[in-house]
């Protein structure tokens, strides 16, 4: 049974849709910005109805995060955080650097602050931890914009791929004691079915692709991921339904009676 699902950079169109058949059995949380860019919505299915639902990583505040790009649902034993994270750049002039180092920075503080109870993380994450997690490592690493070099090397590539930002995302799993749940299962590289991204079909980017949407879970959760996929495949976008991201799933098995996680 699907309990909960979620979608980022969330259109207008959709809010035609929710009326109807599946949708009228969840209950709805948007999270928006300027409707042309940005936002993230979830559903939940009626009959598991969250504690608390908040649209901000200092669950203190009662606004909404810049650009919608948080939803936060509190359960009775555990979290699930939905994130839109904000694109690394290619230049640090544009600031982008700067505002992609504080978004982690804001993450780790999050994650080491609710450590109380599991989490689920989920989202356009915006990075690709390694090697493994593109289909050419070499394009991405040495990628340019207009020829522009950054002057540390590390902020050096394709955003999603630079190893600061590669480096930042290993620390978070790490301090937060968090699992990659698709990497948890899949431990080799999928030409077919191992990416969430795919780059223009048309140009230098076809055939480019990259795994930016994830599906994080404590560690405390990882022997209960029965399944996590990505349901879009190949270079000619089966699956990805006019978007350049894939739906991506997690299926978790039921608690055992006596733990604390049901």
């Amino acid at each position: 049974m699907v309990m909960h699902f979620f979608i980022s950079e969330t259109l207008q169109i959709l809010m035609r849709a929710i009326s109807s058949p599946p949708f009228k059995s969840y209950d709805v949380w948007w999270s928006l910005s300027d409707s042309k860019y940005a936002g993230t919505a979830l559903f939940v299915k009626k009959c598991f109805p969250p504690k608390k639902v908040s649209f901000s990583l200092d669950r203190t505040a009662s606004k909404h995060e810049p650009d919608g790009r948080v939803i936060l649902a509190e359960f009775e034993s555990f979290r699930i955080l939905n994130t839109y994270s904000p694109n690394n750049g290619w230049k640090e002039e544009e600031n982008a650097f700067q505002r992609r180092r504080k978004w982690d920075k804001r993450i780790m503080e999050f994650v080491i602050e609710i450590s109380d109870k599991p989490l689920i993380w989920c989202g356009d994450l915006n990075v690709s931890h390694e090697e493994i997690d593109v289909s050419h490592p070499e394009f991405f690493s040495s990628a340019k914009l207009n020829g522009y070099i950054p002057p540390n090397k590390e902020d050096c590539g394709q955003p999603g791929f630079t190893l600061s930002e590669r480096k930042r995302f290993g620390a978070i799993l790490k301090e937060g004691m968090l699992a990659d749940a698709y990497r948890f299962l899949q431990k080799e590289k999928d030409m077919e079915r191992g990416f969430s991204w795919s780059g223009n079909p048309v140009g230098k980017y076809r055939g480019k692709r990259m795994r930016i949407d994830y599906f994080i879970v404590s560690e405390k959760l990882k022997d209960r991921i029965v399944a996590c996929d990505m349901h879009g495949q190949g270079i000619e976008l089966q699956g990805f339904y006019g978007s350049d991201h894939c739906p991506v799933s997690l299926e978790l098995s039921q608690a055992s009676p006596d733990s604390d996680q049901s």
